[in-house]
């Protein structure tokens, strides 16, 4: 299926899912972060949707927006990343990037191929991705290659130095999962994850004023110096042409616990 470049209405879509609550269940409220879940029917593949929010005290909305895009801080503060770098550029605010996941151990690994589109829209900033199939980037061994159907943030400012984050995921892992790691996901893992970024946004402005402070390409497209992709070379990656593994049968009692489990 043809690759499509968002347009205004798919961000104005995304804004109206993080904002909207008819048909999202409560999983996690607590110390500024909410976790919100919703089950998809068939047509959406029965993959379930994920919602969060956290409140940003002293950090303004254009910080996490950058904190957000620059891959090389990211190291910083996502420690299930293992991998991620862009690939190409396909206008001046859309590219296609990889990102390889730290699943908890006996769980195999996921990474990812996508397309990120970006806008300011209003006062908001707004990042979203779905999956997309390049010529050059196949599945890896060693790593099941997942499915994003939907991710993205919102951010929106609340005031001169605050700002609220959301972060909405619909992503098929290409494998039947236990229900005790769908459950640490909504439960520990994605509050601990925004409250990380949450962190790193505070220490952005002194980490950047050392780390190229006037390189934002996602600012000033004139800086990108990725080589140009043509959005024909892509296509949709279609879920039913993955491998699909079943770990249901995985026992949480081998799953070591790490500190992304806090409440």
């Amino acid at each position: 299926m043809q690759v499509q470049i968002p347009d205004d209405s798919d961000f104005v879509s995304f804004r109206d899912q993080c904002l909207g609550t008819e048909g999202w269940v409560s999983h996690y409220s607590k110390r500024g972060a909410t976790v919100w879940c919703r089950e998809e029917g068939e047509e959406n593949r029965g993959v379930q949707k994920i919602k969060m929010r956290i409140v940003c005290k002293d950090v303004d909305a254009e910080t996490l927006y950058d904190v957000l895009h620059d891959t090389s801080y990211r190291s910083k503060w996502d420690t299930n990343m293992i991998d991620t770098y862009d690939i190409a550029k396909l206008t001046a605010n859309a590219d296609v990037g990889y990102y390889s996941w730290r699943c908890p151990v006996p769980l195999k690994n996921r990474d990812f191929v996508t397309m990120r589109s970006w806008l300011p829209l209003g006062n908001d900033y707004l990042i979203i991705n779905y999956s997309v199939k390049h010529p050059q980037h196949p599945p890896k061994k060693g790593y099941i290659r997942a499915v994003s159907l939907l991710t993205g943030y919102l951010i929106q400012p609340t005031g001169a130095t605050c700002s609220t984050l959301y972060y909405l995921t619909q992503v098929d892992p290409r494998g039947s999962l236990p229900k005790w790691a769908v459950n640490r996901v909504s439960q520990f893992v994605a509050p601990k994850a925004m409250r990380k970024i949450y962190k790193a946004a505070l220490k952005y402005p002194e980490w950047k004023m050392r780390h190229g402070p006037n390189l934002k390409p996602w600012r000033f497209p004139e800086q990108n110096v990725l080589p140009s992709i043509s959005v024909s070379e892509l296509r949709q990656q279609r879920v039913d042409s993955l491998e699909n593994i079943d770990e249901s049968g995985v026992s949480e009692e081998k799953v070591p616990h790490s500190d992304d489990e806090e409440t």
